[in-house]
């Protein structure tokens, strides 16, 4: 009797589950037609079977196919687009061609185990090493080549490039400080991300070095979109003394805030100066053009892939972070308080 440790196979997590092979098969490529219950039984199985794992093993064990994979929850924010361009753009000439894998936004509570499952698949012989963007699951199999964007946690075992978020919301705050700004709204991001939370702290480190209270009813919380922002952005100008200025966590949220401020009439940047934050397209296309940070995502992208290109030809990362400097953009959507 052997003693070499066998992998699990789609044959042993079909057997377990009771199902079929195809069904485990639909359940790793995400098709809709499986019964819900189905799908849970199955992740359930390949997760106690430890299936990713052997999955990411046995493609690391293959010839190299030189095909780098990009895992990402969608692809209809500029933000991923902007990464996919980074990545396509670092790509050229280096002999490695470029996989997307993208879902229709799964629910948080099931994307670190989507994450887990498709990236162990891509490894599976069809790519040489994966970038996932802003993951959910904080660890990933060891013998599959990983870098992460933009992590969603200090924690993320994984290689990582990231913008300085914080120095980068500072930033942005210090520009309205000085513009006479005293009562500045925050509009939050997505409480599941970093980038999130390193900016909201940017927001206060700058009220605190400007010997300014932090007034919890000015901060309102976000998830990263346009109606989001725009419904945050309603309340914060409702308010009885509202804010002569609001910087939202991202430029989406931002242009939310224009929004909400064209329904109530209110004046941008006469009666009130909007900040945002990454520097998408849209930012230079709307009325006013909006003031934001730039967080060069196209250079994330590139950096990512110029990371793992150098983890797969042997080299040791010189850093497990690779932090993008953020730059703040000034346009028209911001001028001195009005007294």
């Amino acid at each position: 009797m052997s003693s070499r440790q066998t992998q699990t196979t789609i044959h042993d997590v079909a057997q377990a589950a009771g199902v079929s092979v195809s069904t485990v098969s639909r359940v790793l490529n995400n098709k809709d037609d499986v019964a819900q219950d189905t799908v849970e039984k199955v992740r359930r199985v390949m997760q106690e079977m430890n299936y990713a794992a052997s999955l990411a093993a046995k493609g690391m064990r293959s010839r190299a196919s030189h095909v780098i994979g990009l895992v990402l929850p969608e692809v209809t924010e500029p933000f991923d687009l902007a990464i996919i361009h980074g990545v396509g753009l670092a790509l050229k000439g280096s002999g490695y061609d470029l996989l997307i894998y993208a879902a229709d936004n799964p629910p948080l509570n099931k994307r670190a185990s989507w994450e887990k499952e498709h990236v162990a698949f891509l490894s599976n012989g069809l790519t040489d090493g994966d970038i996932v963007v802003t993951p959910t699951s904080p660890t990933f199999p060891e013998s599959a080549p990983i870098v992460v964007i933009d992590p969603r946690s200090e924690g993320v075992s994984a290689p990582s490039v990231a913008a300085t978020n914080r120095s980068g919301a500072t930033a942005a705050m210090d520009y309205l400080i000085n513009l006479g700004h005293r009562r500045i709204g925050f509009i939050g991001g997505r409480p599941d991300t970093q980038s999130a939370v390193d900016r909201f702290q940017g927001y206060k480190d700058a009220l605190s070095r400007a010997n300014m209270a932090f007034e919890p009813e000015l901060v309102q919380p976000g998830d990263y979109t346009r109606q989001g922002g725009c419904e945050a952005a309603s309340r914060l100008l409702s308010m009885a003394n509202r804010p002569t200025a609001i910087f939202a966590a991202n430029d989406a949220s931002a242009l939310g805030v224009l929004d909400a401020a064209r329904n109530m009439a209110i004046n941008v940047p006469g009666d009130l100066s909007v900040v945002g934050f990454d520097n998408i397209l849209e930012t230079e296309l709307v009325t006013p053009r909006l003031t934001t940070v730039d967080q060069s995502i196209q250079e994330m992208g590139a950096c990512a892939a110029r990371l793992l290109i150098k983890i797969l030809q042997g080299e040791e990362p010189e850093t497990r972070l690779c932090e993008i400097p953020t730059t703040l953009v000034v346009r028209e959507s911001c001028q001195p308080v009005s007294q």
